[in-house]
């Protein structure tokens, strides 16, 4: 008996670290090394611009009789011409800059002996070589994130120019003071650009939505399911890609779906959204309310009111013959919800629902003349915008029958096409304008999708596409700081 229980102390541990790991992502984002090209770019002026700010302290110092005073150090130029953006497999991205020079200008004051001079030094720094190698991860709350960053600089030489008076007369002191200016910078360079990482790019990995409303009935869940995984070729990001009802966040759908597949690496970035993004929106509308009409009075068609009147006249007599112009109205509810199947052809969505023709007498209670049952597939084509991705419904099939018997689902025919004509003008817009305005993807802002290619796969959906800047990365830090980013939790 004990070999078994310490068996089970073992086994039930690791099942449930299994079944963890098992999770499959309703949506993945793939980032290639084209897309570093364009990176690269935005990442070298915003280090540029990083290390221009550079703050560097009065320097004071004494050598025999000559004593000297640095102050106003300023960086007027970098010329970061040889700088590389790359994937680090299995750590995150690697900035390196080599062979690059930095020019400055400084205020000196220096006494030799009984001369004292001022003036300002233009120097030059040289042989700059600098390798930053950036840690991603997915942080407590599901966010990517930079954990840490392994900063090396180096400047191989420095020169210096003196202008005044004395200025010949101090060249044979410019190693002096040089190597004391390089030393400083060699200390400054890594602190700042720490500092631009874990602060500035971690407050803009921060406009990136975790957990947010999409509309007033379901929010989405973008939270990150795993570490962030990177190969010399690309970053993948494995998102949840879950829906879920804004007044019962905790019944949500299992995603027994297929895990959607990159294999591409032509485009600069790559979209996958399993058939569970899909269904978990459609399981959350359907349990917020969302897919049920009342078709009656002006919403109703009138050549279909006089249809109905005709088909169920029999049953109004039989029930009062006064009701005979009593009001008519359709009541639709989705009994179940819809399920999204996507395949190499496109994709698709079942919709089931119950519709009851009521007749509505004035002053007395709503009586049922019929129930039957609505099934209707609908094509849905995907599309995106920016960073919006939106879908577009249209009625493929459409079929009703009776919940009481074969016979009056044979009298139902009749009813066939104008019920389908009264789907197409009334409930396919309805599902139209909730998803025209499309949810928005996990990018930062100031980063949009173009030049979009959709393909349909098994089980799976992947968007390719390249990114365009709408502006610079220091314009995204800074909306980002100015702006309060979209919450955790709702």
């Amino acid at each position: 008996m004990t070999p078994c229980l310490l068996s089970l102390l073992f086994v039930v541990p690791l099942l449930s670290s299994i079944m963890a790991a098992a999770e499959h992502a309703g949506c993945k984002i793939r980032i290639t090394d084209k897309g570093l090209d364009m990176l690269k770019y935005e990442t070298q002026k915003f280090v540029e611009e990083e290390l221009t700010n550079i703050s560097m302290p009065e320097m004071k110092g004494k050598d025999g009789r000559f004593q000297y005073t640095i102050t106003d150090v300023k960086i007027t130029e970098l010329n970061l011409t040889h700088a590389e953006l790359q994937f680090i497999p299995n750590v995150g991205l690697l900035f390196d800059v080599q062979n690059s020079s930095i020019s400055l200008s400084f205020h000196r004051r220096i006494l030799y002996w009984f001369f004292y001079d001022t003036g300002n030094i233009n120097a030059s720094a040289e042989g700059v070589n600098i390798n930053t190698a950036l840690n991603l991860i997915r942080d407590d709350e599901g966010r990517l994130k930079i954990n840490n960053i392994t900063c090396d600089a180096k400047i191989n030489k420095m020169r210096a120019e003196f202008s005044g008076t004395l200025g010949k007369v101090y060249d044979f002191l410019a190693s002096f003071l040089t190597s004391g200016m390089r030393f400083l910078l060699n200390q400054r360079i890594c602190p700042a650009l720490n500092h631009a990482a874990l602060v500035h790019v971690n407050s803009l990995l921060e406009t990136i939505p975790v957990r947010s409303e999409v509309d007033s009935y379901i929010g989405i869940d973008y939270s990150l399911i795993n570490d962030p995984v990177v190969t010399s070729r690309s970053l993948d990001m494995h998102f949840r890609g879950m829906f879920f009802d804004l007044s019962n966040q905790n019944d949500s759908l299992v995603n027994y779906a297929v895990d959607p597949v990159i294999r591409e690496y032509d485009r600069m970035v790559y979209l996958a959204l399993s058939e569970f993004f899909f269904d978990s929106g459609m399981f959350s509308y359907y349990k917020a309310g969302v897919f049920q009409m009342h078709i009656v009075n002006e919403k109703m068609p009138k050549d279909l009111e006089m249809l109905l009147r005709t088909t169920y006249f029999g049953a109004i007599m039989m029930i009062n013959p006064a009701l005979v112009e009593a009001p008519i109205s359709l009541q639709l509810a989705v009994n179940s919800p819809p399920k999204t199947t996507i395949k190499t052809s496109g994709a698709t969505v079942v919709m089931t629902a119950i519709v009851k023709v009521m007749l509505l007498p004035p002053g007395r209670p709503p009586v049922q003349l019929s129930s039957m049952t609505m099934e209707s597939k609908f094509n849905a084509k995907v599309s995106m915008k920016g960073k919006r991705l939106a879908v577009h419904a249209d009625l493929r099939r459409f079929k009703i029958f009776s919940n009481q018997s074969a016979l009056e689902s044979l009298a139902l025919i009749p009813l066939q096409a104008p019920l389908k004509t009264m789907l197409q003008m009334s409930v396919v817009p309805l599902i139209n304008n909730w998803t025209k305005r499309g949810v928005r993807i996990p990018l930062a802002d100031g980063m949009d999708f173009i030049e979009e290619v959709v393909e349909y796969h098994n089980g799976f959906i992947v968007i390719g596409a390249n990114l365009h800047f709408t502006k610079g990365l220091r314009e995204m830090i800074a909306g980002s700081n100015e702006t309060e980013p979209e919450t955790n939790t709702i």
